[in-house]
């Protein structure tokens, strides 16, 4: 950490100058061996011991409605979230992909990056990247041992006042902005855990608050209508921010302008000040043509699957803009064909296996079920695609399954490692009612369920396997993938 924060040298910055959600529950091991990561193997045990400390908090399936912790533990160590630009993301579906497009057209750009997300696939340096790598390990490890006391400083206060201590959200997000001010970075790009108003990564003021499309997800802690939960999400706009948008139905915009109104901030939304002109389909992804703020970038090739994915590139550019040139100021067309062609969304879409392929996608809800469903129509020429599918419980099951149901030949059902995933009887009982039996195969134990699909699929000469429905399961299967090597 630098000296700004400590008064003092404390360790080395990130070696290596490239992760809606608060699905993952903070306690799934992981298959840290197979991640690939550019740190040096001596420091893997450090980093598995950071997770470890991590684990051992709060779970991220019980997030604290607080600001006040983290704001107290980033205060100790000298606010380092507010030694660089922020820009803030927040949404339903689509935070993950279009963070990192907009971190990738930064680094195009020529700014030194980092980027928040949530949550990892195999490992949780994916969390933290710096200049488009994962934190090495050894970063990891240095910046945890500086900011460690300051946790436990924290929590032993909220401890006195009878508060739960730090999560491990909370403390992963202060590792987070400790990370970024130690490499250093030139802008941040932060994506929410959950909502926005009391997320943990609130405690940063994003220049550019950027908000994905808003539907209808953790509605026990957020909301039970659209409208309160952009209510909640709309609590990143700060003051005299610049405030971009996807499209969203009407009550969530709605909500938007009225934050961007009352913290005066500027307002642009898709469709009106910016737009996907064009999407059409090329090997390996897609061809896009946007009308960003201040410019518009014909035919850029997009490595992603999908015309949910072109209007995330859209999203970004206009947000890129806003922040570069206060969205009066058009990108290069070099720096939207790098920023595109660079960019990548681990777990969405991802090819993982061939012969038969393997597809894995965290979609985990009905608006991401919708999107994925679209895409497989639209990008693959597929005669039978067999989806493994393991949910949470706290998800709905009815609205994911009637969203696959046209895209889907057979359903494998079985389960991940999360403590919050259904029984798999019992989700078989529930996509049955949808289906039909004659479609519907269970299978507990996830490499037997592959096994099996993969079986299935290869009866067929177009045939696929689709894995989704939990962001745990397509980090678990993209392991088992690698170790099987399946490609």
């Amino acid at each position: 950490m630098s000296d700004q924060f400590f008064g003092g040298d404390f360790g080395p910055p990130a070696d290596d100058p490239e992760d809606e959600n608060a699905e993952f529950d903070g306690e799934r091991e992981g298959d840290f061996e197979s991640a690939g990561l550019a740190a040096p193997d001596e420091f893997v045990e450090e980093g598995d011991a950071v997770y470890a400390d991590l684990l051992a908090r709060l779970g991220e399936a019980a997030p604290q409605p607080r600001l006040s912790a983290t704001r107290r533990a980033v205060e100790l160590l000298g606010d380092p979230q507010r030694s660089y630009p922020v820009i803030h993301i927040t949404g339903t579906n689509g935070k993950t992909s279009t963070s990192r497009i907009i971190e990738s057209l930064l680094r195009a750009s020529g700014l030194r990056t980092g980027l928040f997300t949530s949550p990892h696939l195999e490992r949780v340096n994916e969390r933290i990247m710096i200049d488009g790598v994962p934190i090495s390990n050894e970063a990891l490890a240095a910046n945890w041992r500086d900011i460690e006391p300051f946790l436990d400083l924290v929590d032993s206060e909220l401890e006195e006042a009878g508060e739960p201590h730090l999560t491990f959200f909370e403390a992963l997000s202060v590792l987070a902005f400790a990370s970024f001010a130690d490499a250093p970075v030139d802008v941040a790009v932060i994506e929410v855990g959950m909502g926005g108003e009391w997320d943990s990564t609130n405690v940063a003021d994003g220049q550019v608050a950027v908000f994905t499309p808003i539907s209808l997800d953790h509605t026990a802690r957020l909301g039970n209508t659209v409208g309160e939960i952009a209510r909640t999400k709309s609590g990143i706009v700060k003051p005299a921010a610049q405030v971009v948008s996807a499209a969203q139905p009407a009550e969530a915009l709605a909500e938007l302008e009225r934050a961007a109104e009352l913290s005066e901030s500027t307002f642009a939304v898709e469709g009106d000040r910016f737009a996907l002109l064009e999407s059409t389909v090329a090997v390996g992804g897609q061809l896009v043509s946007v009308r960003g703020l201040a410019g518009t970038y014909r035919e850029i090739f997009l490595p992603l699957y999908g015309n949910h994915q072109g209007h995330n590139a859209a999203v970004a550019v206009a947000a890129v803009e806003s922040f570069i040139g206060g969205g009066t100021q058009a990108l290069t067309e070099g720096v939207v064909t790098e920023g595109f062609a660079t960019a990548t969304s681990p777990g969405r879409l991802q090819l993982v296996g061939t012969e038969p392929t393997v597809l894995v996608d965290a979609a985990h809800n009905p608006g991401g079920a919708v999107a994925l469903a679209a895409a497989l129509g639209e990008y693959f020429t597929f005669d039978k695609v067999v989806a493994v599918i393991a949910v949470l419980a706290d998800k709905d099951v009815e609205g994911i399954i009637r969203a696959l149901d046209p895209a889907v030949t057979d359903f494998v059902v079985t389960s991940s490692s999360s403590d919050r995933a259904i029984d798999p009887d019992e989700l078989a009982s529930i996509v049955v009612r949808i289906v039909g039996a004659d479609r519907v195969l269970v299978e507990p134990d996830l490499t037997s369920a592959l096994d099996q699909a993969r079986d299935l699929a290869g009866e067929s000469e177009k045939g696929a396997v689709l894995v989704t429905g939990s962001i745990t399961l397509v980090g678990e299967v993209i392991s088992i993938a690698a170790a099987e090597e399946w490609k």
